[in-house]
């Protein structure tokens, strides 16, 4: 349930402070609240990586459940690009 709700907080600072577009997150641009939702993203998107591997390590989960997760993780990143890549053509 960690991740899930990890996965739950991915998008929510392009919601809030990028609009619903993911320009921010590649633009050189800053400022306080532009910079807090690129720290904010990242946190949990590296969160989504590190509770599983932190689980495992105190033998909470099994490997496969591990694998399960990383899996889900690498499908949940692969969808956020495509996302960003038709959101950067015009044509859709």
């Amino acid at each position: 349930m960690l991740t899930a709700l990890m996965y739950v907080l991915v998008p929510m600072p392009c919601l809030f402070f990028g609009g619903g577009s993911t320009h921010f997150l590649t633009s050189r641009d800053g400022g306080g609240w532009i910079d807090a939702a690129k720290f904010l993203t990242g946190a949990s998107a590296v969160g989504s990586i590190a509770i599983p591997a932190i689980l495992k390590h105190a033998n909470l989960i099994e490997t496969g459940a591990m694998l399960i997760e990383f899996v889900s993780f690498f499908i949940l990143v692969c969808t956020v690009m495509c996302f960003h890549r038709a959101s950067l053509e015009d044509d859709w």
